[in-house]
This record gives structure tokens, C-alpha cells and sequence, in this order.
């Protein structure tokens, strides 16, 4: 079986309904044999229904953390919300002038730049769906697309969760254009709402397209952090190709990264 050494969609407690702190992240990442973790926190409204810039402190200053701990490399992201069906993310129409302390900016930027700035990548994902509930299949992928232009987004986070009918081949076909990662989600095949299924087809065809993925455990508990059951036996049974998944080890993710245009800072 396929053996996993990134977690590259994991919750701290800033994320508000988890409840590990990124050190104890770290440590369930270690114990688990992984040489990578991202932390990706939520960015969205479900958090804060305000752009006060001391919400969003903990985004913006994660140069705090260190490259490497106790061997595991740790990157820097986000899971930012989708929010219209123009796939703009979260903050993109806030726009910012001052730092926390009153210093000017060079030059305004919209809250999204300043949370992305200092990140390595994000992951766009839909979690609450209202603004696109009556969206028609091309308009769920234009939507996808086009947050695909985002030059910090490197993966689209559970897209089968998201509920937003898209056309597939399009979808993954611009992935594979943009060196956007498909994630395939631990927490979304776990769930027992009928989405395992549906995960599973956009496997096989990211197979068939040649198209790379991700696995992200989504964990919000450390217990969770680099565990993949639910992943690893669906690859397994469908023989997906070792070489289409991204996160197998740190060197794959890091090219992966670079064939995105994105560096670590």
C-alpha cells in the first residue's frame, strides 16, 4: 500500500471549532512518520464576520514558526473560503491601508493579499454554499477555474463536499493546466453521507487524466494529523498511479509547489 509522508490540510485551535495547537500537530506529524505538514486554517467568514486586522494576526505573523521541527518540515497556509461563483476567495473586495500599528502600506492591497502574502499556498474550498445554491454545472466550473488563477492556490480543498455541481473532465483538465492539486479528503470519505462514492470518481478520473492529487486528513485533533485509512484503502482498490500523488513524500509536495509557481519564503 501507498505509504504517505505529508499531511497538507490540518487545523489548530485558531481555526475555532478545532482543538490541537500547531505543536501538538507537530508531534502526532512526527509520530506518524511524516517528514512535511501544512497548517491550513481556516479563512473564511464561518471565523469572524469582520476584517478588524488583529482577527487575522495569527495568519499574517506565522514567520514565527520554524522551518524544520523535531524533522518534519512545516509550511505556512491557509484554507480560504470560495465565495462567488467568479471563484474570488474571501477578502478579495476589503481593501486594507495601515498595518496593526497605524503604518502605511506602499500601496493598498485587499485583505485577501495581506493574509496570502506571507503564506507558502492556499487551499480554496467551498464550505458554505448559499451563494451558489441555484448554480448551474457551468457556472460551478467556471467558479473552480478560475480560483485556480489564483497564483497562492495550489489545491481545491474536498471538492465533491463543497456541493457545487461542476463538469469534471473541465475541472481536472485546467488542474493539470495550472498545477492545481485535486485534494482528495480524508474527513469527506470518513463521512457517512454518501460523498465516498463520489470521491472515488473524481480519483478514477484524475487517474485516467493523468490529473495529480493531494491527501489531506483535514485533521481538527491532532489524534488525526497524518492518518489515512479512508485514502489509502480507496487508492489502493482503484490502483491509482503512486506518481499522481503529490504528497507522498516532502520532495514530490516541494515540486509540486515549484511547478505551481510557488516557493517557500
Amino acid at each position: 500500500m501507498l505509504t504517505i509522508q505529508c499531511d497538507t490540510h490540518t487545523h489548530t485551535l485558531y481555526s475555532r471549532h478545532a482543538y490541537s495547537t500547531l505543536e501538538e500537530n507537530v508531534r502526532a506529524a512526527k509520530a506518524q512518520g511524516l517528514t512535511l505538514l501544512a497548517g491550513t486554517d481556516h479563512y473564511g467568514s464561518m471565523l469572524f464576520d469582520s476584517y478588524d486586522l488583529r482577527h487575522y494576526d495569527f495568519l499574517r505573523f506565522q514567520h514565527a514558526w520554524p522551518r524544520e521541527c523535531d524533522g518534519v518540515t512545516l509550511l505556512r497556509g491557509v484554507e480560504a473560503d470560495i465565495t462567488t461563483l467568479k471563484g474570488d476567495l474571501f477578502g478579495h473586495e476589503h481593501m486594507v491601508t495601515e498595518s496593526l500599528l497605524a503604518n502605511p502600506f506602499p500601496k493598498p492591497m485587499s485583505m485577501e493579499e495581506y493574509v496570502f502574502e506571507p503564506q507558502d499556498f492556499a487551499i480554496a474550498s467551498v464550505h458554505n454554499r448559499q451563494f451558489a445554491k441555484d448554480a448551474t454545472p457551468a457556472q460551478g466550473t467556471e467558479m473552480y477555474c478560475r480560483a485556480m488563477e489564483n497564483k497562492k492556490v495550489l489545491i481545491i480543498g474536498h471538492i465533491v463536499r463543497g456541493g457545487v455541481p461542476f463538469n469534471m473532465d473541465e475541472v481536472l483538465q485546467h488542474a493539470k493546466k495550472t498545477g492545481v492539486l485535486i485534494e482528495i479528503n480524508e474527513n469527506s470519505l470518513a463521512a457517512q453521507d454518501g460523498t465516498a462514492a463520489q470521491c472515488c470518481r473524481v480519483a478514477e478520473r484524475c487517474a485516467e487524466l493523468n490529473v495529480p492529487i493531494s491527501l489531506g486528513t483535514d485533521a481538527h485533533l491532532s489524534y488525526r494529523v497524518g492518518r489515512f485509512p479512508c485514502a489509502l484503502a480507496m487508492l489502493d482498490k482503484i490502483g491509482f498511479p503512486e506518481e499522481l500523488v503529490a504528497s507522498r513524500t516532502k520532495e514530490s509536495f516541494l515540486s509540486a509547489l515549484s511547478n505551481a509557481g510557488l516557493s517557500i519564503h
